[in-house]
């Protein structure tokens, strides 16, 4: 069953199902080998424009013409 087909049915679930689908998924993810969750207490380098030269200028036009469109 694909993503498509199943998309229709869980949206007309009630709050309460929507959330138990939501933890059960999460701990389907959980139990998978391939993904590797944060761990607490360690330190993750993380990308940000703050200390690239000009990186911010070009973010800050690129929003500016988003929001014109």
């Amino acid at each position: 069953m694909t993503l498509t087909e199943i998309m229709p049915s869980a949206r007309l679930l009630p709050a309460a199902d929507k959330l138990k689908l939501i933890r059960y998924l999460a701990v389907e993810i959980d139990d998978g080998d391939e993904v590797h969750p944060l761990e607490h207490g360690m330190t993750y380098q993380l990308q940000t424009p703050q200390f690239e030269a000009g990186a911010a200028d070009e973010l800050n036009k690129l929003l500016n013409n988003t929001s014109q469109s």
